[in-house]
């Protein structure tokens, strides 16, 4: 131990008297940006893409630093990341630049998007679609389960739309939240993790009934605004019809009246039409088969 003390004595003496000696700064920075001639036609795309006009580092390349080391994850494929990186710009930020306007798409998207290939698996059997954290960075995950050659908008909802429009939600109603008349509608029947527990108590057909639009709504009153906002969003007249007629009618009127909330947060807070981003945002999925999702 005392060896220890000493050697490492030695090298902060070391180090000081060097650091005396040094007079003149170095003023050039030793944070330089990647030579070009390193960067990738992707990484050229992203450029123009995202960080240019948005702001947005697009990571595509897993990072430790940015990556939940408590799951066992693997990379997102280099294909799968372009097709995931057009789509997202064309069925989520574009959606909101033409609704509320490229200043508040600017000004409130996250500043990172991170992809992660696999799922992040949990000991319950629930698997992480993606994660928000502070309005600063959404994670996606699953991204190598997409076909680049053969995507369809229900697929895209599922997987990952309805996760982006989920997230962002979050990040909305973390800055400014939404009225607290909605955690009163259902607060009896939030039931925290057991959301994903086996039993009648915790099905799809329950959840409806007792007036929410998914089973993780369940979870708590800030998952059942965000998926609230998203399914309506994403998943089109036909789903939303669909599951209020499966409710009955007084899971359908819970359901309407958590809607009617979230139209007019949007509306009074944001200056979004939440009508007008649906067929935004329908008027854009029909047009995914022009996108060359296989080629920058």
């Amino acid at each position: 131990m005392r060896k220890i003390i000493i050697y490492l004595a030695t090298i902060v003496l070391t180090a000081t008297m060097w650091s005396c000696t040094e007079d003149d700064l170095n003023s050039e920075s030793i944070f330089k940006d990647p030579d070009p001639a390193t960067k990738t036609e992707f990484d050229k795309w992203l450029l123009e893409n995202y960080a240019n006009p948005y702001n947005i580092a697009f990571k595509y390349k897993m990072e430790d630093i940015e990556t939940n080391m408590t799951y066992d994850l693997v990379p997102a494929s280099l294909n799968n990341s372009i097709a995931i990186a057009k789509l997202i710009k064309h069925l989520w930020i574009e959606v909101y630049d033409d609704v509320a306007g490229a200043a508040f798409t600017k000004t409130y998207i996250p500043r990172i998007i991170h992809l992660i290939g696999s799922g992040a698996y949990n000991s319950n059997n629930t698997v992480l679609l993606g994660t928000a954290e502070g309005g600063l960075k959404i994670t996606l995950y699953r991204i190598n389960d997409i076909d680049p050659a053969n995507v369809t908008i229900d697929m895209l909802s599922d997987r990952y739309l309805k996760t982006m429009y989920h997230e962002f939600a979050h990040i909305l109603h973390q800055t400014r939240d939404y009225p607290a008349d909605f955690k009163t509608i259902s607060n009896a029947d939030y039931i925290g993790s057991e959301w994903n527990s086996v039993g009648v108590a915790a099905t799809l057909d329950t959840a409806y009934k007792l007036g929410f639009v998914s089973r993780y709504a369940r979870a708590e009153a800030n998952e059942d605004f965000v998926e609230t906002l998203s399914i309506y969003v994403v998943r089109g007249a036909a789903n939303w019809n669909s599951i209020l007629t499966q409710a009955k009618a007084a899971g359908a009127a819970k359901i309407t009246q958590k809607l009617e909330i979230v139209t007019e947060y949007l509306k009074n807070t944001w200056g979004i039409d939440i009508n007008e981003l649906r067929r935004v945002f329908e008027l854009r999925a029909s047009t995914i088969n022009q996108l060359d999702l296989l080629n920058l």
